[in-house]
């Protein structure tokens, strides 16, 4: 099966954002591969640390709210 990685980083981007805290940063609890895809498109800080939490980029935080509104919003909000 071929999967579409570009469709998961979109989704673990915006449910980074379900799990933000401290401003900018959120729960890492996903898939390392596609942690890794996201800081390498700058959206987070370096996934591979001791911290449980990773930090969102500016782009990043303003990518994870649009995509976790466009993903898992609802009509009306």
């Amino acid at each position: 099966m071929n999967i579409d990685t570009a469709a998961i980083d979109d989704a673990v981007l915006a449910l980074l954002y379900l799990t933000l805290h401290d401003h900018n940063r959120a729960w890492k609890s996903f898939d390392w591969d596609a942690l890794s895809r996201l800081h390498e498109r700058g959206l987070i800080g370096d996934p591979v640390n001791k911290a449980k939490s990773v930090t969102l980029t500016d782009d990043g935080l303003r990518e994870s709210e649009r995509l976790f509104r466009q993903i898992f919003g609802t009509v009306g909000s």
